[in-house]
């Protein structure tokens, strides 16, 4: 089976799994499984395929900063979506996850400054970003387009991105990997339908969700360039299987609910 058929077949399947899951247990959930590297771990895999490890380990550094981009994003849709529409919160979000990789891309810090300095900005984060309280939870009645395209949308991202990387560069396309598609997704119907409560409780999902992420391209960096592609992707997933465990735990003890 060639790397692109594998791209067309594995990424909407994976996106597919996690959109159902999110109907099924809500906004908090949704967020939370969105926060593992659903899009930017098949892209690190075939990255590794097509242009060998060392490439790989450089976009999961990458991508590691991409967790922090991502902190900005939520810090700033989260704080906005208390008072503003979802078209401005969407954009003051956006805008910070571009400074936030823009700055990434031009300082390349190294992996034992990234680590600790994502994890500080994620425990920051968790509470600075507003924790909307649902009067009731309502399963929202989404049109039948709304899962296939997130599928089209993520299979789109991974063939497209996977196909620039060698003009992009292995950091720039880790970090360009990792912006929140499918949190936003989430975040912008649960906004436009439920108010901006509801956006709320899906970004401090994506929060919790984002040390698993983190967790992930932290031994992806590491490992895979020493033990191979099969060895690293199975330390790094059994990693982050371990602190998705823990935060759901933490999700569950803070009141995060559907």
């Amino acid at each position: 089976m060639s790397t692109l058929t594998l791209k067309i077949v594995l990424t909407p399947l994976l996106i597919l799994a996690a959109s159902w899951a999110g109907r099924r247990w809500g906004e908090a959930i949704g967020g939370w499984l969105v926060g593992l590297p659903l899009t930017s771990g098949p892209i690190a895999f075939f990255l590794a395929l097509d242009h060998g490890t060392g490439f790989a380990a450089a976009a999961a550094a990458g991508s590691l900063g991409g967790a922090a981009a991502q902190v900005c994003f939520c810090i700033a849709y989260g704080r906005a979506a208390t008072s503003m529409q979802w078209p401005f919160a969407l954009t003051l979000g956006s805008a910070a996850f571009a400074a936030a990789a823009g700055l990434l891309q031009a300082a390349q810090p190294p992996l034992a400054v990234l680590l600790p300095a994502t994890q500080l900005g994620l425990g920051l984060a968790l509470i600075l970003v507003p924790r909307g309280r649902l009067k009731a939870f309502k399963l929202l009645a989404l049109p039948r387009w709304d899962i296939p395209a997130r599928m089209a949308v993520a299979t789109a991202l991974v063939v497209g991105l996977t196909a620039a990387a060698p003009l992009l560069g292995p950091q720039l396309s880790g970090l360009l990997a990792t912006f929140p598609v499918f949190a936003t997704v989430l975040a912008l119907f649960a906004h436009r339908l439920q108010g901006g409560a509801a956006a709320q409780q899906v970004l401090s999902g994506l929060l919790l969700g984002l040390f698993a992420f983190s967790g992930f391209f932290f031994a992806l960096a590491l490992a895979i360039d020493r033990i191979g592609i099969a060895g690293g992707f199975a330390l790094a997933i059994a990693i982050a299987l371990a602190i998705q465990g823990c935060s759901l735990w933490a999700m569950r003890r803070a009141g995060l609910r559907q």
